[in-house]
């Protein structure tokens, strides 16, 4: 059985106060659907200053997602983590943790957006060695220890729910990040289908006596949006899809690898290139991928229509496939 995601990232570029309200309720609403109908995780991201109202605070999020669920996980997707208080964060997932009983996902990256650097006055050339620091120190301070950091010794407490620590992944998709989980004995996300790191990565953890996995996408995991009718939908929605994928490639440069890239221009190209795929549910049950996610609230899409995709989403994953034709 395919791995099942519902992704948020609550993009909205005709938003208003009243209405990003709404969208973010929806969000928890659905999550809490998702929740009840078997969805394995809810997937969220972190993007700072974007003028469709990326959501710029996963972890806030995640916290009223695990208020609204009893068993989803919530993926962090990444978090960019030289942004971030080392301090201030371990506290957060700390709480998190204890407050949904281990059920946070954090994927550690160091992000491609020199403008989210310059935004929060943190240098863009010291971001591999404030990655380190980050990375190190969320492991010091989860123990619920004191240990020695920048030149003073420290606690951070309450000690997470999960044992040894909050599971805590390094994202990328570069050498040094795949060095960078080999040495701590961290697992790797790459952001991409990239077996040659995936094989790296091994080589490094076995040299620096670690242990560790790689948990990489598919050659192709589409973000998907249901429907009963995808000519119809791809006419009316097309736009939000398109949205979407033009502001990643608006961020994307030549040397940043992603499993969402998309060099689309128009709908119809969008639709050809199968980044974003709008599928009926019985082409849900024969997936030719291990994962499936979800993405109904894709740039700004209408809410009534997200919930739709949602609950078309849901009834396949429990409807019986069809038997193979003889």
């Amino acid at each position: 059985m395919a791995f099942t995601v519902v992704r948020f990232n609550l993009v909205d570029p005709e938003a208003t106060p009243v209405t990003l309200s709404a969208r973010y309720r929806a969000a928890l609403e659905m999550a809490a659907y998702a929740d009840e109908h078997g969805v394995d995780t809810v997937q969220t991201e972190e993007h700072h200053g974007v003028a469709n109202s990326w959501l710029p605070s996963p972890f806030t999020f995640s916290g009223a997602v695990f208020g609204a669920t009893r068993r989803i996980a919530v993926t962090v997707s990444a978090v960019i983590g030289p942004l971030h208080d080392p301090l201030r964060l371990a506290e957060d997932i700390a709480v998190l943790d204890l407050l949904s009983e281990g059920r946070l996902v954090t994927v550690a990256g160091i992000g491609y957006r020199p403008e989210e650097y310059e935004r929060a006055g943190v240098e863009w050339g010291r971001r591999a060695r404030l990655q380190d620091e980050l990375l190190e120190t969320l492991l010091a301070a989860w123990t619920g220890e004191p240990f020695p950091y920048r030149g003073r010794t420290v606690r951070v407490t309450p000690r997470p729910y999960t044992r040894p620590h909050p599971l805590l992944l390094v994202g990328g998709s570069s050498r040094a990040a795949a060095r960078r989980a080999a040495r701590l004995g961290l697992p790797l996300f790459p952001s991409a289908h990239l077996p040659e790191l995936e094989a790296y990565y091994h080589q490094q953890r076995e040299a620096y006596g670690t242990q560790g996995f790689c948990m990489m996408p598919a050659a192709r995991t589409p973000l998907l949006h249901v429907s009963q009718d995808p000519e119809r939908t791809w006419g009316l929605y097309g736009e939000h899809l398109l949205h979407e994928a033009r502001t990643y490639a608006s961020w994307q440069s030549e040397d940043v690898r992603s499993a969402v890239r998309s060099a689309a221009t128009t709908v119809a190209e969008l639709r050809e290139e199968g980044v974003y795929r709008i599928v009926t549910p019985e082409e849900l049950k024969a997936p030719d991928t291990d994962s499936l996610v979800l993405h109904p609230l894709c740039g700004g899409m209408p809410v009534e229509e997200g919930w739709r995709s949602l609950r078309l989403f849901c009834g396949a994953l429990k409807a019986p496939a069809a038997p193979a034709q003889q």
